[in-house]
């Protein structure tokens, strides 16, 4: 379930732009609408994308990361362990967090064809910091996925601080796992296990592109 959340929230994130409030970034809803045109004309394009891992990681790490608060994702996600954690801790939790989703949102490429987005217009109001976005993801083959954004205000755009599909957290979904974890082996083990998690990857990666 957590790749699938994973997956389906690359299909709407992967390419906001990267505009400043000042700069008169547009609500959340406008900002996902007219984007996702321009995403998936960019994948149609250059079909070489979907056979190159490596490409696919940086087109994630340039057009999805800047989007998505993964300081505050990290935070929700290990749950009480963070207040504990110290400073390094925290930066290392974050970059290892962010490193596993990346890697599992490159798969969305492979996996989902030409999917069509609809999303839910809101009505933003001046003070509102934070604020869902819903829209209904259609795909080829008939099925559909209901997924919502929990977006916030920043100084450099609004940006996403959790993912709901079909009504399971993200953030939520890694709780739990974070949690036993931290129970077992502190939250060094955690750092540790995502590492590994991670160095696992980038060796299955690599394995794949000496065998082509």
């Amino acid at each position: 379930m957590r790749k699938l959340i994973a997956a389906v929230t690359l299909l709407v994130a992967s390419s906001l732009p990267s505009l400043s409030m000042a700069e008169g970034s547009p609500p959340p809803d406008v900002l996902i609408e007219q984007t996702m045109h321009e995403v998936l004309e960019i994948i149609k394009k250059d079909s070489a994308l979907l056979t190159d891992e490596a490409r696919l990681l940086e087109l994630v790490d340039a057009k999805i990361l800047p989007h998505f608060d993964f300081g505050r994702m990290t935070k929700l996600a290990v749950g009480k362990g963070w207040r504990t954690a110290t400073t390094e801790q925290k930066q290392a939790l974050i970059a290892e967090f962010r490193t596993m989703l990346v890697r599992t949102y490159t798969k969305v490429f492979t996996t989902y064809r030409n999917p069509k987005v609809e999303t839910k217009s809101v009505q933003v109001a001046a003070d509102v910091e934070e604020i869902p976005v819903k829209t209904v993801i259609n795909f080829s083959d008939g099925r559909s996925a209901k997924v919502e954004y929990e977006m916030e205000k920043t100084p450099t755009g609004w940006k996403a601080f959790d993912v709901t599909l079909e009504g399971v957290s993200l953030v939520t979904s890694y709780r739990g796992s974070f949690a036993d974890q931290i129970q077992q082996t502190g939250i060094d083990g955690l750092i540790q296990k995502l590492a590994e998690t991670n160095r696992n990857a980038t060796a299955a990666s690599a394995k794949r592109a000496q065998a082509k």
